[in-house]
């Protein structure tokens, strides 16, 4: 039952924020006092964020959007029997969505938004050009058939990608993909300024996708990277398989974990060598702390919680 998970909320919403450091407090304050725990960015162009609880304060949070005029904050909801975050952060940054650039207006200027519904025959088209706009580990994940990979490491690296590949075809039919739409939204808006006549993005993003249409009809394969402890979800937004090393935060398959050199909360094949002594004997002193509390029925951030431990 949803009742006995607890929701997950991942919103964004693009609107000129004036009094940030208010707003900071504001939400800092009211998720502590419902046991909210995630992510929330706050920048002057809006506020983007991933945060947990039980429904009851999930619902209360977006009341409190509301109230602060963000009525149109994109929410997508996903449940999870484990509480896929540590603790509470608000971090205030230039942008909400790295792009490092002036051009982009996507609180006024964006692409068509194409529901998951008309999603598969956008794409299916010959004439349509298809971009996963995530970073490169997140599309070996997994990615829709036939899309292209950018190869990027970061979000600003996309405007080159851009420069170098598109620069020819921008009165082509475009469409482009993220994990909740919110990478799209800004560089949609980047490439409409940039001349760009027909850009397409999928609305609410691959999650949305992933919710919406049965696995017999998606087009999707693999698994998608979410920025939680559940480190991936699969068709229907069912559970993924990866889990994150937590040496050097990368996400592991389970071929990866069956490595010689994958040793839990301390390396991985990514990493292994890589991390200094100093680092590993830091990972194997809190591995064992958590032991201790797992085993003395002590509190630990890092110990898996349920909605009955909330």
């Amino acid at each position: 039952m949803i009742n006995s998970k607890f929701t997950i909320l991942t919103f964004y919403q693009f609107k000129e924020i004036k009094d940030i450091l208010f707003l900071k407090k504001r939400f800092s304050d009211f998720c502590k006092f419902n046991k909210i725990k995630g992510t929330i960015i706050l920048a002057e162009e809006g506020v983007n964020g991933t945060i947990a609880s039980i429904p009851e304060s999930i619902k209360n949070f977006e009341i409190e959007l509301k109230k602060l005029e963000f009525e149109n904050f994109n929410p997508k909801y996903s449940y999870f029997k484990f509480m896929p975050f540590f603790r509470l952060k608000i971090r205030l940054k230039k942008e909400i969505v790295t792009l490092r650039s002036q051009i982009s207006d996507p609180e006024n200027i964006t692409g068509k938004k194409i529901k998951p519904e008309k999603w598969n025959n956008l794409i299916n088209d010959k004439d349509t050009i298809l971009i996963d706009v995530r970073n490169d580990f997140e599309v070996e994940m997994g990615t829709f058939r036939g899309s292209i990979n950018p190869k990027t490491k970061s979000f600003t690296e996309f405007k080159s990608f851009l420069k170098g590949n598109l620069n020819e075809d921008k009165n082509k039919k475009i469409a482009m993909f993220c994990t909740g739409g919110i990478r799209c939204e800004k560089i949609s808006s980047y490439m409409i300024k940039k001349g760009f006549k027909n850009v397409n993005q999928l609305h609410g993003g691959i999650l949305n996708y992933l919710e919406k249409i049965p696995n017999k009809d998606s087009l999707w394969d693999g698994e998608c990277f979410v920025f939680d402890n559940r480190v991936s979800v699969q068709n229907e937004l069912k559970d993924g398989t990866f889990e994150l090393c937590h040496a050097c935060r990368y996400p592991l398959s389970k071929t990866q974990i069956k490595s010689k050199k994958y040793l839990k909360g301390v390396s991985c094949p990514k990493c292994y060598g890589k991390i200094s002594e100093a680092k590993k004997k830091s990972l194997i002193d809190r591995n064992k702390q958590i032991q201790i509390a797992k085993r003395k029925g002590l509190y630990s951030p890092f110990i898996k919680q349920t909605v009955n431990d909330l």
